[in-house]
């Protein structure tokens, strides 16, 4: 099955588009509906075709459009052959962690030939997130945006763009990317790397058999286009960049940034990045009518394998007010290409994310907390667990590869945690997440196989309502150091300080940014070093924090909030609603 090659999904005010029911309200605050039917698609890339878990039968999925203060009604009809649930990334869903949507942390998944219909409470959200399956590896191809328009009279922050385009960021496997975590769960190894990484579900035409889906869009000369990027890959970040043309950043993550112009932006695993594009071919002496977008990896650990590192996925924008010869060009020249950072610039992707800021307007205020009430230090690293008696793992030197969060690498319980906190079921989590770890070590040091072990456990952390909570990511080089996608549940934090080695408690937060930090679900942890991040804990519920590269989350590299209610009937927690699905 085909993608068309100017897909209908981004042309802006589409309220019905791919078997997906948007019902108009003219109140601020109106409600929206979708049907998402998850079904199985043939589709085919680099020469194989297979078949692929999708939403309506869409790779990647439909776009939701809401405006700010809506809610957004999706019943999800699970037609596959598995279980699966959907999350939607970066939505706060206040007093209403019941259709977050992480299996096994707020519900118990879909099952086949079952349904559940998730209400989507937007708040403060203005601007570009997305939607993905939280279940095993589904989001590779179970993913799609959430565009946020302003409330009804209310202007953006810029000039209005001409057109509005989602521009998702992804990867391919050939393979079944259920066999896929079958394969690595059962070894105790590195899962295989994705054979292409893809610009709205395609390759682009460097990879085989890609160029007749390639991506295109087609602009207007003197006109802005608006680019809603997301990277929902599960491995890799991104640089993306346009040949012969500059972005300006106005979002990050549905937040609002003070703009800059740049000719590449990084975009990390989970993260959302609103940008501007003024087509201006002429007036910059450009004689090309065709030019390249493109997005290359970052690989910020050189232990771990991606054997696709030089691919680099491409879409093409071109002009299609334009003759069919401009100058000494034709359409069938090949159109330009962007200069992008190295696989490795880690220093690349680190001084892009210090030139975010947010808005600090007094329509999109930063409020950002000066005092702290709780300080974790929160310690990421890739670990082996025994390989178990009579087995044989393909770990470093023979042990299983794991994951961990101060020492603890989460396991998954066999109900949902939320339901059990709610209706006070025991023995389903303990509450005793560490604020660190207690050995204190050089921790951005190279390869250390003697601290490598870890202990499996189902720890949650119990925050009171209103506490202001400060955590400190730390990377560490226990298997080696890397960046890495920290995402957060039911809030967006405040990204106050960053910095490379060892965090000091003493000496670094002289340095936080406490007046217009970025505004953030998803922060890119530097490779061997930290980032602080501050939230209050207003939103009571149950709130799912994990590394967003997914074999990191199935390793173990998460962790759990419990946010509790608070005095007022408006700051306790909603009770579940009818039809939540059983384990």
């Amino acid at each position: 099955m085909a993608v068309s090659r100017i897909p209908a999904f981004w042309l802006l005010g589409v309220v019905l588009t791919f078997g997906v029911a948007v019902s108009k309200a003219h109140n601020s605050r109106s409600h929206r509906h979708y049907d998402f039917v998850v079904k199985k698609a043939e589709y085919t890339r680099l020469c194989n075709r297979k078949s692929i878990l999708t939403v309506n039968g869409q790779f990647p999925g439909p776009t939701i459009y809401a405006r700010k203060g809506d809610v957004v009604i999706v019943n999800v009809h699970n037609q596959g052959d598995k279980n699966l649930t959907i999350h939607w990334h970066g939505v706060d869903q206040p007093r209403n962690p019941w259709s977050d949507g992480p299996e096994y942390i707020t519900q118990c998944p879909i099952q086949p030939g079952a349904n559940f219909t998730y209400r989507i409470v937007l708040s403060w959200e203005e601007g570009t997130l997305w939607w993905h399956a939280h279940s095993d590896f589904d989001r590779a191809t179970v993913h799609g945006a959430i565009v946020i328009h302003p409330r009804r009279g209310a202007p953006y922050p810029f000039k209005k763009p001409h057109k509005e385009v989602p521009i998702i960021l992804g990867e391919w496997w050939n393979g079944d990317v259920r066999q896929l975590l079958a394969s690595g769960l059962r070894t105790g190894g590195e899962f295989k790397p994705s054979d292409a990484n893809t610009i709205n579900g395609q390759p682009g035409d460097l990879y085989p058999c890609s160029g007749d889906g390639t991506f295109r869009l087609p602009v207007e000369h003197g006109k802005t286009y608006m680019l809603r990027l997301v990277n929902a890959a599960l491995a890799n970040p991104f640089f993306f960049g346009v040949a012969g043309h500059r972005l300006t950043v106005v979002g990050t993550d549905a937040a609002y940034t003070k703009r800059f112009a740049v000719d590449h932006v990084f975009i990390a695993p989970g993260q959302t990045v609103t940008a501007l594009l003024r087509a201006d071919r002429a007036s910059r002496g450009l004689r090309n009518t065709r030019f390249y977008m493109a997005a290359r990896p970052l690989v910020t650990n050189p232990l771990v394998r991606v054997d696709n590192s030089t691919g680099t996925a491409t879409a093409v924008l071109e002009y299609a007010d334009a003759p069919p010869s401009a100058g000494t060009t034709s359409w069938t020249t090949a159109p330009d290409c962007p200069t992008l950072p190295a696989l490795n610039d880690s220093a690349a992707a680190d001084a892009y994310a210090a030139r975010l800021r947010s808005l600090a307007s007094d329509a999109h205020p930063a409020n950002v907390p000066a005092r702290v009430d709780e300080h974790m230090l929160v310690r990421i690293a890739v670990n082996l667990l025994p390989c178990a008696p009579n087995a044989t793992c393909d770990g470093p030197n023979g042990n299983r590869l794991a994951a961990s969060l101060n020492n603890v690498s989460f396991a998954s319980p066999a109900v949902d945690i939320l339901g059990a906190y709610y209706r006070s079921i025991r023995g389903v989590y303990e509450p005793d997440f560490p604020d660190r770890r207690p050995a204190v070590f050089n921790l951005t040091d190279g390869l250390d196989l003697s601290r490598a072990f870890t202990k499996k456990g189902t720890k949650v952390k119990v925050l009171e309502h209103g506490a202001v909570v400060e955590v400190v990511f730390q990377d560490t080089g226990i298997l080696g150091t890397e960046s890495h996608p920290m995402h957060l549940h039911g809030y967006s934090f405040y990204v106050v300080g960053t910095g490379s080695g060892n965090f000091d408690r003493r000496r670094d937060p002289a340095g936080y940014n406490l007046v217009d930090p970025p505004y953030q679900n998803t922060v890119a942890v530097p490779k061997g070093g930290w980032s602080a991040i501050r939230f209050r804990a207003s939103n009571p519920g149950v709130w799912f924090m994990h590394c967003h590269f997914e074999r990191h989350m199935v390793w173990g590299m998460d962790t759990v909030f419990i946010v509790k209610d608070g005095k007022a009937p408006e700051d306790k927690m909603m009770p579940p609603p009818p039809g939540m699905p059983k384990c």
